[in-house]
Parts: structure tokens; sequence; C-alpha cells
């Protein structure tokens, strides 16, 4: 079977392919398509269409986060793939060909996967407090063997204000050693880098040609090995960025309306979701709202439509146009306007704002916090402050790095509408240039593949029909 390399390079769109020419190659040498996304077009969401051909109302993953009603609580960037409805991509080849491998380098959703080889970020919590940089993989063994030869996995890379080119290199270094030593049939590799200083500086910002140029190289080695162990490789991006001018702040919206609650502990406020009678959580450019009476339904819808910034509140039906109707989303969703995006913020005062809001928290914030990429600007002193963390962290002590600013003003990319334009959109390249015969009549009318189509090319590159009714 023809090996298969799958690259999720985020954030990828028609202007920055511009300055990849390495990733352009791809479609040079075989073909390139406008690829549609879905209603959140966030990792989490994206990547679960990708691989089970189905949309957020189908496999359930309707955000990168969303209120658990079971549990009363609201988590972000779970990582079991039970939560993941549909038959994946790989279950299907395996299903027709037994002992096809596939191998998941970062891709979401990585925990307790049936891949047969995973790696994904998984720090160290220690008991003291301390978070160290590491990863998880399957089969144990993965772990000491990458870890030996590339070093602990830079979380510290990868998300928050120092998240550079450093993990996508780890990223890719893993990867070629994965496909070298393993050989998989299927190799998924996520590649972040994008996101970073879109989101700092804006999708038409200096930084953001860099940061193009930069995972192009990056990624140079892992296409020639690709190349030389004779693999079809399809590049893709989950979204594009566009620029941000104008945040969002829904929670404190509701608050002051009363309809949002918090509790007190030692001077801060948290949310409360059990007692609220509506909140949201914001994600990027999409916020699920959660009403929790009924009644309060017609009062909500008026108060988030009129905020502004917002373009559209999505109730049931409406939902259900946008294939977002899942028991998990919001009684509404809130869509933003395109140079809008929606903070989680819920707290009226800085000054009783709860202390996780100013680090990096990802796991603790009831939202999607991008300002988690900046070293606080209005803290001349906040990188030395940094720096003596990391000092009492080297020495065993406790210590939080409160260096995130809580002032929204500093983003400047966005993203979680379905595009405006195809050149705002993510793109698809792909190296064999025989476009699958059950796709070729969409792409070469439309220039398009939908989100749900990729499952189905992914398992036509190799041979591998899709049973009849495994996805809609």
């Amino acid at each position: 079977m023809t090996p298969l390399v799958v690259l999720d390079v985020v954030g990828l769109t028609p202007a920055l392919l511009a300055h990849a020419p390495n990733l352009r190659r791809i479609g040079e040498r075989g073909w390139r398509a406008e690829l549609g996304t879905v209603l959140p077009a966030v990792t989490c969401s994206a990547q679960s269409t990708f691989l089970t051909g189905l949309t957020p109302a189908e496999h359930g993953i309707v955000g990168n986060g969303w209120y658990f009603r079971d549990l009363g609580e609201v988590f972000l960037w779970r990582q079991h793939n039970r939560l993941v409805g549909g038959e994946k991509v790989w279950e299907t080849a395996r299903a027709a060909h037994p002992g096809y491998t596939a191998a998941n380098i970062c891709w979401w959703y990585a925990m307790g996967t049936s891949t047969d080889l995973t790696v994904t970020p998984r720090p160290i919590y220690h008991a003291d407090g301390r978070k160290s940089p590491d990863c998880y993989t399957r089969p144990p063994r993965l772990h000491d063997e990458l870890t030996a030869e590339l070093g602990p996995f830079p979380l510290f890379h990868y998300w928050g204000p120092t998240a550079s080119i450093e993990s996508s290199r780890w990223i890719v270094a893993a990867a070629r050693r994965v496909l070298a030593a393993e050989r998989p049939d299927l190799l998924l590799v996520y590649l972040p880098h994008l996101d970073y200083d879109l989101q700092r500086f804006g999708p038409d910002a200096p930084e953001a040609v860099a940061a193009a140029r930069a995972v192009d190289a990056a990624v140079a080695p892992l296409l020639a090995d690709a190349e030389a162990a004779g693999a079809t490789v399809v590049a893709l991006s989950e979204y594009g960025i566009t620029p941000a001018r104008r945040p969002v702040d829904v929670n404190r919206a509701l608050r002051r309306e009363g309809l949002l609650e918090v509790y007190t502990q030692d001077g801060m406020e948290y949310l409360d979701p059990w007692a609220s009678r509506a909140f949201a959580v914001a994600d990027h450019q999409v916020a699920h709202v959660y009403v929790a009476d009924d009644a309060d339904l017609p009062k909500v819808r008026d108060l988030v439509a009129g905020l502004s910034g917002v373009d559209e509140v999505l109730d049931r039906p409406a939902q259900a146009r946008y294939r977002l109707d899942h028991e998990r989303s919001g009684e509404l969703v809130a869509v933003a306007e395109p140079d809008a995006w929606f903070t989680y913020y819920y707290w009226l005062d800085d000054d009783r704002a709860p202390d996780f809001a100013r680090g990096v928290e990802i796991h603790r914030k009831p939202g999607y916090d991008p300002a988690e990429l900046f070293f606080d600007p209005a803290d001349p002193l906040v990188k030395a402050k940094a720096g003596l963390n990391l000092v009492r962290k080297k020495v065993g002590l406790r210590y939080a790095m409160n260096v995130v600013p809580t002032d929204p003003r500093w983003v400047r990319g966005t993203h979680g509408r379905l595009p405006d334009t195809a050149a705002e959109g993510p793109v698809l390249l792909c190296s064999d240039p025989a476009v699958p015969s059950s796709l070729e009549d969409t792409v070469d009318r439309t220039g398009r593949l939908a989100a749900t189509d990729v499952r189905d090319l992914l398992l036509r590159l190799q041979a591998i029909p899709t049973p009849k009714g495994a996805h809609p």
C-alpha cells in the first residue's frame, strides 16, 4: 500500500502559501483545492470532521471545549478520543485491510485513540504544583526513544508567550523518526506554528510572512523523507486567520444583566455555571451560550444579538442549518463579525480576576484566551518576573507565572466563523495528480473540497473503498 502522510498546517491560506515553496510544490506536483471548513472553524471541530467525514452535529465536537452539563463544569482541550463520535479514517481502513497501521503525531484527541502509534503533548503535573514539559506516547517505548534523541517535548514553545517554531521542529523530527523506523501506512502530523504570530500580529503583518517561511523550512526534511519513501502527501489547514480588531465581552454583558453569577474566594471571582441563568463559553469567533431556563431565551438572544461585533445568534433550528445542533452546543450560539472575537472574561474589576487569568491555564479558564500568547506589554518588568519564577522553579520552590495580560487589545488575529472569501479560508494540497473519481466532479467543477470529503479522499488515495452507509 502506498504510504500516506497528512500534514495539518494550521492557518495556511492561499496568501501564505505564496511564501511556502516546499508546501506549494505539493500542489504543483499534484493538485490543489479550496478546502471548506465547519462552524466553528477551530482545531478540535475541524480535525474531527476531517477524520470521520461527519459534521459537529454528528461527531459531537462543537468546539475546542464546551459546558459539560452532566458535570456542571466548562472544560476546554480535553484529550480523550471517546469524546469524538463516528468511525475514524484508520478504523475504516483497518477493517478493509487488517494489519493497516496509523500514527498520530500531535493531532488532537490522541489519548485513548485506536491508532497504532501516538505522540501527544502531556505535561508532568508535580505534586508541589510545578509543571514540566513532556509527552505521552503509544507504545510506551516510543517516549524514551524520542526524548533521548530529541529532548523533552518543548511544551513552552507549543503554547504561551514563548510559543515558537521550536515545537513544530520537534514534531517534524518525531514524525521523521516514526516514518523511518515504524513505516506506518498513515502518518498524521500537526504543525501549529502559523497560529502563533498570526494571532499575535495579524495575518497581514510581516511576522505572518516570516512564520510561513519558518514552518515551510521546518517541514522540508519530512517532505523529502516522504518522497523518498514513495508516500503520497496531503497538506491541509483547518481555517484561515483574519484580522482581529474588536473584542466582544459577552459574559460581562450577561453579568451586568444579572444572568451570569460568580462566587468569591480569597477576593477572586469564579464563574458559577450551576447558578447562572446564562453564560457563554467563548471560543475565538464563536461562543456557545448556555441558558438554563427556556423562558430566558428571548431575553438572552436579544441581549447577545445587540452587542457590537456580533453577526448572528443561532437558536437550535438555525444551528441545524450549520450542522451544529448537538446536545453539547449552547441553547444559543453567537457568531462574531469578521473583525471581532469573543473574550471569556466575566469579572468587572481586574482586581477581582482569578489568579489563573494572568497565567497560561488552558484547562482552568472557562473559555479560550488568545492573550496567553503575550507577555503583558503593559508591564515593563514582566520578563524579569518570568525569569525570577523560572529560578524559583529550578530550585524546587512554588511559583506562579502571572505574566499574561487581561487586556484583549493586543490580539491581532482570530478565526472561527466560516470564511467570507476563499482567500481567507483553508487550502488542501495533494501530491498525487490523480483526483479520486468519487471527488473529481466536485473539485473540478467548484475548485472546492468540503471538509466532510477529506476522509473519503484519504481512503481513496490508498485505494480503500468507503463502506456504504459509513457516513452521510
